[in-house]
């Protein structure tokens, strides 16, 4: 979806002096949503990162409206509440900024049932792949092998593939996004904005704290993510699947840089084994041989 630059917002919506960490992504994330939304944008935020550092009162970091609740009762919250504008006559675009245990775990069941009812609004799933604000505990997003405190010898189970079950619902868009790339997901934000109906944006959202690297490297961390095959840009439009660049060009394992690259600079992977090493990569190939099956059955690839 083509949009002009010059157009976006230039008002700043992210508040200086808030509590976040150093060279938070969901910060970098926050920003991209108010440039790509603006003044039509109301948050829905449930407990997490977000909820400490931007949306509660008084310290609020945002000049974007911000509803603050429960963890499983974010969409549920959002349904409600975009219902209620409609009536009133109001234009204002619902969106969920929810983590990945608030997401994929505790928020999945509201999740589900508004996505199966259609409910119309955003719901961003910012993914740092475990339970951060609680002390990094591992959740269904935790890749394989990353150490967090409940996984001291690395994750023994796989992500959990929420875009795609988040598609199943046959809802109008899915879509994956990355801090590292703001121009892919502000076009994706303005075009969720555009359908009517529940749309979902899975945000990845590499954590300074939780993944042990410099905070100085969280942009060059997501980028490595997507140029290394490890996180793949696309979108799932009315069910129509889309490889967004780079990762179009990346279905040749041969155009990708190597995993090593990725993870060496993360601490959570410095215990890898061998062995570890390559049950990532198979995990991360398997990904792939479903993203590619799907594109050749509609004649894409």
């Amino acid at each position: 979806m083509a949009f002009n630059v010059k157009a976006l917002p230039k008002k700043n919506y992210i508040m200086p002096g808030n509590a976040a960490c150093p060279g938070c992504p969901e910060n970098i994330g926050l920003k991209f949503v108010s440039m790509a939304l603006g003044e039509k944008a109301t948050l829905v935020v449930p407990a997490g990162c977000t909820s400490v550092i931007q949306g509660l009162w008084p310290r609020q970091g945002t000049s974007m409206p911000v509803l603050n609740i429960v963890f499983a009762a974010a969409a549920s919250a959002a349904s409600g509440l975009s219902r209620a504008l409609r009536i009133r006559g109001k234009d204002d675009i619902v969106v969920v900024w929810a983590g990945d245990g608030g997401t994929a775990d505790i928020g999945l069941q509201a999740l589900s049932g508004a996505a199966e009812r259609g409910e119309d609004f955003i719901y961003i799933c910012v993914d740092n792949e475990a339970y951060m604000n609680t002390g990094i505990q591992r959740s269904s997003l935790t890749p394989h092998g990353a150490w967090t405190t409940t996984t001291h010898r690395g994750n023994p189970g796989r992500k959990k593939p929420l875009p795609q079950i988040v598609a199943a619902h046959r809802v109008p868009y899915v879509a994956t996004a990355s801090i590292g790339y703001p121009w892919d997901f502000i076009s994706k934000l303005k075009k969720a904005a555009s359908i009517k109906g529940f749309k979902y944006i899975h945000l990845h959202a590499p954590c300074p704290v939780g993944w042990r690297f410099d905070p100085g490297l969280t942009v060059k961390i997501a980028q490595l993510a997507v140029e290394t095959g490890a996180w793949i840009l696309y979108e799932y439009e009315n069910g129509k699947l889309r490889l967004n660049p780079p990762s179009n060009k990346l279905v040749d394992p041969s155009k990708r840089k190597p995993l090593e690259e990725y993870i060496k600079l993360q601490g959570r992977f410095r215990h890898l084994t061998d062995k570890d090493l390559e049950e990532l990569k198979k995990e991360i190939e398997e990904n792939w041989r479903e993203i590619t099956a799907i594109l050749r059955a509609q004649g894409d690839l």
